[in-house]
């Protein structure tokens, strides 16, 4: 993989990339650069055969603090009307391939809301889950409010960004923030199981499962069931569909080849 300066990029492993952010001694936050490099990096996997899903880790310790403070701190209104990162995160939303979160210790401001672009999280129980951006008179910024909301509800959702507190890993699960909890030495080893296992799956049904999983979050309910329709129709015309039900009933395990 390309060296990067922010981020730490596994070689593929059964189907698996890992991506580590690297930023230790500012408990990684999330800089520029570091956001720049995280979307080229999906960019790049995007059309790579050996890629099916994807690992977001900061290690045992921390998962991101935050947005970088110093960098903020240096924009006006113009230069944050003008500011690049939304296209990163854009383009990290848009990524089609599924990607697990392994979170350990914070992950609070743009770390929750990293954590919040991935579609399953594994916590360790030393994770902390916030957005404190009210304390520094500002709101979240990149899509905290938005994603919050529409995963825990209005009441917790107003709760976090209100006040500013953190709520724990026990806590995060219970409101649906996160699917799993493990000590902080099995989250990542966890997050690899659980995406080995998907990357066995069909990629084409996997890509539209994950694609209408997420429209429902943006429309109503009859345009999301007409959406799944459509993806579930399409799936009769790959090979990989024949093939599932093929072995099915052969009782014998499958060979997809994304087609």
């Amino acid at each position: 993989m390309s060296d990067y300066q922010d981020i730490l990029v596994s070689e593929p492993d059964a189907g698996v990339m890992t991506i580590t952010l690297n930023r230790p001694a500012a408990r990684n936050a999330l800089c520029n650069n570091l956001l720049k490099e995280l979307a080229d990096c999906l960019d790049a996997s995007i059309n790579d055969e050996r890629i099916a899903a994807v690992i977001i880790t900061g290690g045992e310790k921390v998962f991101a603090a935050g947005a970088d403070i110093k960098e903020m701190a240096d924009l006006d209104a113009v230069g944050v009307l003008n500011d690049i990162r939304p296209t990163y995160w854009r383009r990290i939303a848009q990524y089609p391939k599924p990607i697990i979160a392994a979170v350990n210790g914070f992950a609070l401001g743009g770390g929750c809301e990293l954590m919040m672009h991935c579609d399953i999280v594994i916590a360790g129980d030393n994770a902390q889950f916030g957005q404190p951006e009210i304390n520094l008179g500002i709101i979240p910024g990149a899509g905290g409010t938005q994603r919050l909301l529409r995963t825990v509800g209005k009441s917790m959702a107003m709760q976090l960004v209100l006040s500013g507190e953190f709520i724990s890993a026990a806590q995060a699960r219970d409101f649906g923030l996160v699917s799993e909890v493990t000590i902080p030495e099995m989250s990542y080893p966890r997050a690899l199981t659980l995406a080995k296992s998907i990357a066995r799956k069909p990629p084409i049904a996997i890509r539209l499962a994950k694609e209408s999983l997420l429209k429902a979050y943006e429309t109503t309910l009859e345009t999301g069931l007409n959406l799944e329709r459509k993806a579930f129709t399409l799936l009769a015309a790959t090979d990989d569909r024949n093939e599932g039900i093929a072995a099915f009933m052969e009782k014998r395990r499958p060979a997809f080849k994304g087609k």
